[in-house]
């Protein structure tokens, strides 16, 4: 009988625990292969079957962390001589070289769509962005072209790194099947909304918040500002009255929020990364049976319309959005339609379940 192949997952930024590269693929992949995650400022353990290797490291300096973190990955990962190398972000792309050398696959999983998520980055300078960004994308380029293989999380990510390497794999980031219990439909709050994830402009906040200014309801945030004065800003708001502010919340607290909720919602801002991206919370939405309030995008449509479980709005117009949201309020019964239309589309369609199977051949095919 022969041995089953050795899998390492790679990461110099992920926490331990991340929920793509730890919960969906470490662990459903451990059921077929021995799999190794090698992850900074955690233990060392065997964990649901998953071999854990952990190491002290700056993850917080950037220079830091992409010189010397990334060495220290790359230590770890010798001494676990694996069959397949599974690089989970950019900076681990100098490593593909070296990891090959001992006769190793390597494959890169980009979460983002990076070229274009680096035109958002509000942190570099404007004039900076776009040579920074095309940079980068020559960079990876040449990288990945080299590699035995390359997974992404949409399609036009996918389309993207297919033309410079054939072999490309599309493993969306859909929610896990068994995280989410069938709702308590009993247990909606017909009055409460919620928006779960990172606060920031782009994707939407400021709008959301004073949206409920017009609204008799509720909206649960949880998340973290990136801003302190777009915080300060909306605190002083005549809508803050009407939020319940959780701040960071783990995956416990998330499910008791979608269980009480009857809307969810993703009103990102139509950047070049947003225009095409998959974001997680609306596929978590549905899991935890929310209606979905999204922003007007021909991306979201194509996943929603087919099952009628919410509505679309322009995301920069805060009365736009307190309209959509008090159909919400007039209709309850319409809208309790859409949450049990959305369970049943994550049920159907949006799952990891058929994600983990993919995953399992594209490892063989390479």
């Amino acid at each position: 009988m022969s041995k089953p192949l050795r899998i390492c997952h790679l990461t110099s930024v992920h926490k331990d625990g991340d929920i793509r590269i730890f919960h969906k693929m470490a662990k459903s992949m451990a059921q077929f292969y021995e799999v190794h995650v090698v992850v900074p400022n955690s233990q060392t353990r065997i964990q649901d079957g998953v071999q854990i290797h952990s190491f002290k490291a700056d993850t917080q300096n950037r220079r830091i962390r992409m010189k010397y973190t990334v060495d220290s990955v790359l230590q770890e990962a010798l001494q676990i001589n694996a069959d397949i190398y599974h690089l989970h972000d950019p900076e681990l792309l100098r490593l593909a070289k070296r990891l090959k050398s001992n006769g190793a696959k390597v494959v890169f999983d980009s979460h983002e769509d990076v070229p274009k998520q680096i035109m958002d980055k509000h942190w570099i300078p404007k004039i900076l962005r776009h040579i920074i960004s095309f940079a980068y994308s020559q960079y990876e380029r040449y990288q990945t072209k080299q590699l035995d293989g390359i997974i992404s999380v949409t399609p036009m990510i996918c389309a993207r790194f297919k033309r410079f390497n054939s072999k490309v794999e599309l493993i969306q980031n859909f929610p896990l099947l068994d995280e989410f219990p069938l709702p308590d439909w009993s247990k909606k709050v017909a009055n409460e909304f919620c928006y779960i994830g990172g606060l920031y402009e782009s994707r939407g906040i400021r709008e959301v918040v004073l949206s409920m200014e017009h609204l008799d309801a509720k909206l649960h945030l949880a998340g973290t500002f990136d801003d302190p004065m777009l915080k300060a800003e909306l605190q002083k708001s005549p809508a803050w009255d009407k939020i319940i502010f959780h701040g960071q919340v783990d995956r416990e607290k998330i499910k008791e929020i979608l269980q009480r909720c009857t809307v969810g919602i993703v009103t990102l801002h139509p950047t070049p990364s947003y225009l095409e991206a998959y974001p997680i919370k609306m596929f978590e939405y549905m899991a935890g049976g929310c209606a979905v309030l999204a922003s007007d995008f021909p991306l979201y449509h194509k996943l929603m319309d087919h099952y009628q479980c919410g509505q679309f709005v322009d995301p920069q117009n805060h009365l736009a959005i307190a309209n959509s949201l008090s159909t919400n309020l007039q209709q309850p019964k319409q809208t309790l339609n859409w949450c049990e239309n959305a369970r049943n589309c994550f049920e159907a369609q949006y799952n990891w379940s058929t994600e983990a199977m993919k995953l399992k051949d594209f490892y063989l095919s390479i």
